[in-house]
């Protein structure tokens, strides 16, 4: 896997958003415009965002997750994420992310949520 590219899987109506190493406003403005695209062009009702090989988050990021809640939140959709290490966990926390969505610690589980 690129570390510094997203990749995007369809399930249905839920949308998995694969992370990558650093999550920073360099690539939040393309995980926008791209997300954009995708909830345009389909049918989701459910996002779940893959933390696993993500080590660096900055405010960048917590702003995609929160516009990507409340744009989930207007249409009675879910977000989730699975896979966050204890440095990533702790900026969510930070940023009262951990009170809006649901993290799990493995995919199968998240997908289930």
């Amino acid at each position: 896997m690129d570390h510094t590219m997203f990749t995007y899987e369809a399930r249905e109506q839920t949308l998995v958003i694969h992370l990558p190493k650093e999550l920073d406003h360099h690539n939040c403005r393309n995980l926008k415009s791209d997300t954009d695209l995708l909830l345009d062009e389909n049918y989701i009702n459910r996002i779940v965002f893959d933390f696993t090989h993500t080590s660096f988050m900055d405010s960048s990021g917590i702003g995609v997750l929160l516009s990507r809640y409340k744009q989930m939140a207007a249409s009675r959709g879910k977000v989730a994420y699975y896979g966050a290490g204890a440095q990533v966990r702790r900026i969510l926390e930070m940023g009262g992310m951990n009170r809006l969505i649901q993290g799990y610690d493995d995919r199968e589980s998240a997908l289930k949520g």
